[in-house]
């Protein structure tokens, strides 16, 4: 049985994982930032013992607010996983680091492939691409980095849940239309990441970076759109327009598209098509069940 360390437990993706591990009989410690500071040398060292997997779910993930504190979300998102790094390489343990789409510039016309050039737009992308960097240099044969885009989920404040909660407050919705990307449930993730932890401690998948978002791409829009029809409203609700009318303090990529070809080196299946995973992903949370091993 895989011992399992998943850190930032109680997060949208932390929780799914959680429950797909157990689900699937694997042994899993679960720590939430109360549990863990993953900048705390000592304490991850303590908690990474005994572990042979160790997915860090624990992140900054207020991608504005990284504009305004950016020393702030480079210690978590960076610094933070250079301790958890540094633990797993003196303990021998496998580790799985969620990034983002946001290393990239977002400027491509095609998926962008692992080895791809980052060039980050924002603080939050420069934070999350010092945390991939600290895994490849510590842990070149045991670091994973799993890059992810557009996560939506049961347990957190996202995209689709927004938008069906303004589903029931206003008569229309209008959506930014010109950014492209691979909307991904962290249910479906939760599944890659399991399969890719089991497979990395078999020896099978090569370290390094793999692309972990879904199949097949979409705008907000078309997101917004599939929300409302897959949840029985009516789609002509959700009008387009543009990020121009929404200024953010950080800047989006327009085009978040990642290729998946490493995935058949590790021997593991792409994600499902991405409404196939919206699909299940209502299902799911209006039913207020886990997603299934």
């Amino acid at each position: 049985m895989t011992r399992w360390l998943i850190t930032g437990a109680a997060g949208m993706l932390g929780r799914d994982l959680t429950e797909v591990l157990r689900e699937s009989g694997a042994s899993v410690t679960a720590l939430t930032r109360q549990d863990l500071d993953i900048t705390d040398p000592e304490a991850v060292r303590a908690a990474v013992a005994g572990h042979e997997v160790v997915v860090n779910a624990a992140a900054w993930t207020d991608v504005d607010g990284a504009e305004a504190d950016e020393a702030a979300a480079t210690r978590i998102n960076g610094e933070g996983v250079r301790v958890l790094a540094g633990a797993c390489a003196e303990h021998g343990a496998v580790l799985l680091q969620v990034s983002t789409d946001y290393v990239f510039p977002g400027d491509a016309d095609r998926p962008y492939p692992h080895d791809a050039p980052t060039a980050p737009v924002n603080a939050y992308g420069r934070s999350k691409l010092a945390g991939e960097r600290a895994v490849t240099e510590l842990l070149p044969e045991r670091g994973y980095v799993v890059r992810t885009a557009w996560l939506y989920g049961a347990h957190g404040r996202n995209f689709v849940s927004t938008m069906l909660k303004l589903a029931e407050q206003r008569e229309t919705v209008d959506v930014v239309d010109d950014q492209r990307g691979q909307p991904t449930w962290t249910g479906a993730l939760a599944r890659q990441l399991r399969d890719l932890g089991e497979a990395a401690v078999a020896g099978r998948a090569p370290a390094g970076v793999y692309h972990g978002t879904a199949t097949s791409t979409a705008t907000w829009f078309d997101l917004a759109r599939a929300a409302f029809e897959l949840s029985g409203l009516d789609p002509e609700r959700v009008r387009p327009t543009t990020s121009e009318k929404f200024v953010r303090p950080a800047r989006r990529p327009s085009y978040s598209v990642l290729a998946h070809e490493r995935w058949a080196e590790a021997g593991i299946a792409e994600q499902p098509h991405w409404r196939d995973q919206l699909t299940e992903a209502l299902r799911v949370m209006s039913s207020g069940g886990r997603p299934n091993a």
